[in-house]
């Protein structure tokens, strides 16, 4: 695609998703790194893709990169076509056996009238990202029934220290398995790690947070609440009914504000079908508490539903690697319950 000519709407017809798990990736496979939302000349302001390119090398795995991946405009990314021409070109190249995002950002939203959904249905591969890229992966699992990954990015793989979890968690989800049984993490850090390496500061785990007792199983929805709440009232909003919705939200948040996105997302169709809720750690500067979450989750929509919090996913370390159109199964008691994941 000429990244300077406009982008042609998608006229795909929208069906309702079956489960597509994509393959495992294995020890020879080819990585495609791309940009949907931040361009990768921003990150590397801050280079580690010197330890990025070692990491992925031990695990056996080679990395290329999109041909727009360093375009950078007034808004640190780059135009709908380019970022439009590496998505498309990452799912139909059959030498690429997996797509890493960047990072996150603030516009990924904007690729989705432009994708092609039967060229992505039909060469079904592994996608991994956070944040922004919630958007990309809720809706490829809502028209296609996709089941993408929500885990580190490729720039998370530049973290020195205290990452070995993350790459555990990343390892376990696209390499070795379908099914991951989890436990809290023993420590967490919430720090610009990129900034400095040298000094941080781990934190104690605190265990998960069991707001309300119960039992659930259902597909995965979720991700970044702000970003997934921008699919509302399209065609590219995955289906709420059956689901156990695993949300988190960055620093950007607070109390009041996590409370009111909640809300809007529980307001909408399919709710009354929805089995449960696990909601991420949330960063110490948001303010968000279990007090405020223990609040939050007394509301009527939520009532009779397990709740559980502080799981270790979102915007601090270390991070789990969710399939978003998985499956997970969910029981909270008094002491934090239990957790699994699995792609279907």
């Amino acid at each position: 695609m000429n990244p300077a000519a406009a982008p042609k709407l998608a006229t795909t017809e929208i069906t309702a998703p079956t489960s597509i798990v994509p393959p495992k990736l294995a020890k020879g496979d080819l990585l495609r790194v791309i940009a949907p939302a931040s361009s990768r000349a921003m990150v590397t302001e801050h280079d580690h893709s010197a330890l990025i390119e070692s990491r992925f090398a031990d695990l056996g795995l080679s990395l290329s990169y999109g041909r727009h991946v360093d375009e950078r405009d007034m808004f640190d990314s780059s135009s709908v076509a380019s970022r439009v021409a590496d998505l498309h070109e990452a799912f139909a190249d059959p030498e690429v056996k997996g797509i890493l995002t960047v990072i996150g950002g603030f516009n990924s939203n904007e690729l989705l009238p432009y994708l092609d959904w039967d060229l992505i249905a039909a060469n079904p591969k592994i996608l991994c990202g956070y944040s922004d890229i919630t958007a990309l992966q809720n809706a490829i699992f809502a028209r296609t029934g996709l089941v993408t990954y929500s885990g580190p990015h490729w720039s998370s793989f530049g973290m020195r220290d205290h990452f070995d979890l993350t790459q555990r968690w990343f390892v376990d989800a696209l390499v070795d398995g379908y099914r991951m049984e989890l436990a809290p993490s023993p420590e967490w850090t919430d720090d610009a790690w990129f900034l400095d390496q040298d000094n941080r500061s781990p934190l104690p785990g605190e265990g998960w947070w069991p707001l309300q007792q119960g039992s659930a199983a259902g597909h995965i929805i979720g991700g970044n609440l702000c970003t997934l709440n921008l699919l509302q009232g399209t065609a590219q909003m995955p289906p709420l009914a059956g689901s156990v919705l695993m949300l988190e939200d960055d620093a950007a948040t607070d109390p009041m504000t996590f409370a009111r996105d909640l809300t809007s997302l529980l307001q909408q169709p399919g709710v009354e079908g929805i089995q449960g809720l696990v909601l991420g750690r949330f960063q110490a500067s948001s303010g968000v508490t279990v007090k405020y979450l223990q609040e939050i989750a007394a509301q009527p929509a939520l009532a009779g539903l397990p709740v559980l919090a502080n799981v270790d996913f979102g915007h601090t370390q270390p991070q789990l690697t969710l399939p978003i159109g998985g499956r997970a199964e969910l029981t909270v008691d008094a002491t934090g319950g239990s957790l699994q994941l699995s792609d279907r």
